[in-house]
């Protein structure tokens, strides 16, 4: 491997090339400082995530870990043991990187949050706060609101009157919202992000009413001392929407205006058969129940609006080919016109994506196994559960283990386990889940070379043991709020300092459009105004 320093790391950033800058810290250690290219990759799931982010092992990878010594070789090794061969390391710490001319960014998500205010900056795009949209309800105004997350997301929690629309169902839906051209369109998210890029893909989109988004989102109705709802299960009905043929007019409007490339199956065939020389990444930003309804072989779910706002979690190489499916091309150019704003060089729409094909795959992503080890049903578990001679470790998301595990499971960062380890000397049998248990497998033999207990994984992980109707038990407060390394916690998921949280998120968006001005090495692209 070799080892780059922060100016030759800068200078291969601009070569040009395709290049995966990945950073192998936990996911709150990345949030406090990062920069602004890299692509969060934990180590302690490093497989299944570098797969995924990053599909040819020819690709050329640098490994950054903010100087924490011994990571970035670590990293290395696992590369180059699951066959990527052009791996180098950064072993620099931030302040190197501020030497080197790097502008340094907290928070995760970052070229998309700091797109949505670029975004806002440019278009003008108009927004209301809580209070004012609060008065606009309580007069009986003709509006509808808009909740452009997802609809687990809404379902949480909702602004009053609103329905679940997510972000790339936006455009192509608003029109059987809005009907009439009179009516207020409030596009609403948690924060920000969505919230304006939602709006705008509204206006985009030519629709001729008011379109406004919630300043702020549910954070801000909450600091303004306002109600939310919680448990809703309003949503778009699924199908195409009733006005189909005024979407297709803006479909052609809109990849016109912005310059949307689109491409038919013989050249997709062509590129797949360079997807060793070249990155190909195949996008279907449908629902998730489309996609699993029926997708092209080898694309992964990315609803638009979700992909637009955390560009990192599906692409680890900006300059691979990004070819975005749907079924009519509606939703696929107007999440491209976004990524082709944010400087995304080889976006394109495949013509006609899924319709009219018999040769589709149904189902849900599944994580790809990558090792195995013996396993235990949940069955034969919940029979042994509680005797003193076993134990569970629970591998998955602290967030999600605070929410519901199984009973009297013990949560651990897979790479940081041998101190929980060395607690359960007196276990006969250690079992471990995560959340599919693909993580768990991952984990088994690191696991059992900690220990002479026998190591077995559940099958199907926390899922499986949940779906057949076993117990589970929440933490809300185990792990800790700081002892959570392995997330970077939204302020809802905390424990403490919920609305200070809140605030300190959002001036944080804010500030974000200043510190990218003073960047040369961010490169926006946004398209005309009206």
């Amino acid at each position: 491997m070799t080892n780059l320093d922060s100016r030759s790391l800068r200078a291969t950033l601009q070569d040009g090339a395709e290049l995966a800058l990945i950073d192998v810290r936990e996911q709150r250690e990345f949030g406090g400082c990062h920069l602004f290219h890299a692509v969060n990759t934990p180590l302690s799931r490093l497989e299944p995530e570098v797969m995924r982010l990053v599909p040819r092992r020819s690709t050329r990878i640098v490994v950054t870990a903010g100087g924490i010594l011994g990571l970035v070789e670590q990293a290395g090794a696992v590369l180059s043991g699951l066959g990527y061969t052009d791996v180098s390391v950064c072993e620099d710490d931030p302040e190197a990187w501020k030497v080197a001319g790097f502008t340094l960014y907290s928070g995760i998500n970052v070229p998309s949050k700091a797109f949505g205010e670029a975004v806002e900056h440019h278009f003008g795009t108009p927004s209301i706060d809580a209070q004012t949209l609060h008065a606009m309800q309580a007069r009986g105004e003709d509006l509808v609101v808009l909740d452009s997350r997802t609809y687990a997301e809404y379902h949480n929690m909702n602004i009053p009157g609103g329905v679940s629309v997510p972000g790339g169902e936006l455009a192509y839906r608003v029109r059987d919202f809005a009907p009439q051209a009179e009516t207020t369109v409030v596009v609403n998210c948690a924060g920000r992000t969505r919230s304006i890029v939602g709006a705008q893909s509204v206006i985009n989109s030519g629709v001729p009413n008011r379109v406004v988004a919630l300043e702020n989102g549910t954070m801000g109705w909450h600091l303004a001392g306002l109600e939310l709802e919680h448990g809703r299960d309003d949503r778009f009905r699924a199908g195409d929407p009733d006005t189909m043929q005024a979407a297709a007019t803006m479909r052609d409007e809109v990849a016109k205006a912005y310059g949307v490339s689109t491409i038919d199956l013989q050249t997709l065939d062509v590129w797949r058969g360079e997807s060793s020389t070249r990155t190909l990444y195949l996008l279907d930003v449908r629902d998730p129940a489309e996609f699993a309804a029926g997708h092209l072989a080898g694309s992964r779910s990315a609803p638009g609006g979700q992909l637009v706002q955390a560009t990192d979690f599906q692409i680890g190489v900006p300059r691979g080919r990004i070819v975005l499916i749907d079924d009519n091309g509606i939703r696929a150019t107007m999440t491209a016109h976004w990524l082709v704003q944010m400087g995304f060089p080889d976006v394109h729409v495949l013509k006609d994506g899924v319709a009219d094909r018999d040769d589709l795959e149904t189902g849900r992503e599944n994580n790809v196994l990558l090792r195995s080890g013996p396993e235990i049903p949940p069955a034969e578990l919940a029979a042994r559960l509680g005797h003193d001679d076993v134990a569970v470790l629970d591998l998955g998301e602290s967030r999600v283990y605070r929410k519901s595990h199984i009973p009297s499971a013990i949560w651990a960062i897979r790479t940081r386990t041998p101190h929980v380890v060395a607690d359960l000397s007196d276990k006969s049998l250690i079992v471990l889940t995560s959340e599919d248990g693909s993580l768990a497998h991952l984990a088994i033999a690191e696991i059992a070379a900690l220990t002479n207990a026998e190591v077995r994984v559940l099958s199907g992980g926390t899922n499986a043991w949940l779906a057949a109707g076993h117990p589970d038990e929440s933490s809300p407060t185990v792990p800790a709020d700081d002892a959570c390394v392995d997330v970077y916690l939204r302020a809802y998921d905390r424990n403490t300092d919920v609305e200070a949280k809140m605030q300190e998120y959002i001036d944080w968006e804010i500030a974000l459009i200043d510190q990218i001005a003073n960047d040369p090495d961010v490169q926006f692209h946004l398209g005309p105004t009206a």
